[in-house]
């Protein structure tokens, strides 16, 4: 399997560039990460989807992924399998081992926009207006979710809780949950069970307000939603009401994640947030950027991003220090991935770089004490590539 070369730079390029992997005919569009690390996947505008060994020596081409007729929008590995959602309106499922596509699913009727799995479950979101269900293993439709007047964009899957003694998580009865954002400027929750929608989240401005990202504090019960109107806002769940609005980013907010109790963004105005979740405050600011920050990422006490600039930056998510550029890409980046001290970028110029990152948290203001709590719960939020492990919480 393979046909994709290297370029090794190790040595040569003070961003600390260790190779630059060439294959992609045109943009990376998104990544994936297996549970274990060892295998990452890209999805490609040139229809393609690729499987890249992470921890041998040099990273290698395992495989390619040929089938869909249009560029690959979102990417996931579950279990041997990789999941892959296409401008063809179609998800196929691909077998690690042999790279040969095993089964698709058909029934949206525009470009699949992103994906989550379960494990028993595919949920994906789509220009077509909805949310739809799959069966894992046979591929079947198994719900629809209408309602939503625009394209839908983010997703997240809540399982229900069975230790929920005092019901205020779920008061339809101990149901699963599935939330999505969408570009009508609501967001809204849903019946897993019944397809019924229980919840519509209202309140940004339906003139410019597309959900672009969502998250969930970690028991799922306060909803975080990012919009293009330059504001998150955050939620009761159970009750639908709105509980506070985070302003301060001066573009569209495109990206999240929610850490314990700090919520850092990526935005079109050139900056990625940290705020303080209970209080709406902003604590940080990461500048130095030079175009929209496409992805925040923490780890171990450092803030990753990815920019349209086709530079990649590391900064002190305490002090909001920036730490450390990564340049060379020739166009914009859109997803990164960090695995053993190595930084792997992909770019809208069809490259896959990797980083060396090592050095870079042994001179943040973080405690070490913190870095080893926040590195054990990091690991249990990459189990799954959305953000959370299996069973809990999963978040596109």
């Amino acid at each position: 399997m393979g046909g994709c070369g290297s370029k090794n730079a190790a040595g040569k390029n003070k961003s600390f560039l260790i190779e630059t992997m060439v294959g992609h005919e045109k943009g990376i569009n998104c990544m994936a990460l297996s549970e274990d690390g060892s295998v990452l996947a890209t999805g490609s505008e040139d229809k393609t989807a690729r499987l890249w060994s992470t921890k041998t020596h040099n990273c290698e081409c395992i495989g390619i992924l040929r089938g869909h007729e249009e560029y690959i929008n979102c990417i996931l590995i579950e279990d041997c399998y990789v999941l892959t959602g296409s401008a063809d309106k179609t998800i196929r499922k691909w077998d690690v081992s042999t790279c040969e596509c095993v089964l698709i699913c058909r029934g949206h009727t525009s470009i699949i926009y992103r994906m989550i799995c379960t494990g028993d479950f595919i949920f994906t979101s789509s220009y077509d207006c909805t949310a739809r269900c799959w069966d894992f293993e046979n591929g079947e439709c198994l719900r629809v979710f209408r309602g939503h007047k625009k394209f839908v964009c983010p997703l997240i899957f809540i399982p229900a809780d069975d230790d929920d003694a005092d019901g205020t998580l779920d008061m339809e009865g101990a149901n699963d949950l599935l939330i999505t954002g969408s570009a009508d400027a609501t967001a809204r929750k849903w019946n897993f069970e019944t397809g019924k929608c229980l919840t519509v989240f209202k309140g940004h401005d339906h003139r410019e307000g597309a959900i672009m990202c969502m998250a969930t504090d970690n028991l799922g019960r306060v909803l975080f939603t990012g919009s293009a109107d330059k504001t998150v806002r955050s939620w009761n769940l159970a009750r639908g009401e709105q509980l506070k609005v985070f302003e301060g980013h001066t573009g569209s907010v495109i990206c999240m994640q929610v850490i314990n109790k700090i919520m850092y963004t990526g935005s079109a105005d050139h900056t990625a947030r940290a705020w303080v979740t209970e209080f709406g405050d902003c604590t940080r600011v990461y500048k130095g950027h030079k175009h929209s920050v496409a992805v925040v990422k923490f780890r171990d006490g450092l803030l990753y991003t990815a920019c349209g600039d086709g530079i990649a930056r590391t900064f002190d998510a305490k002090s909001g220090a920036l730490k450390r550029e990564f340049k060379g890409h020739e166009k914009a980046i859109y997803a990164i991935q960090i695995v053993d001290g190595k930084l792997f970028t992909g770019s809208f110029d069809g490259t896959m770089k990797v980083w060396d990152t090592t050095g870079i948290i042994d001179d943040t203001t973080f405690g070490k004490d913190d870095k080893e709590k926040e590195k054990q719960k990091q690991q249990q939020l990459d189990k799954n590539q959305n953000g959370i492990e299996n069973g809990k919480i999963m978040i596109d």
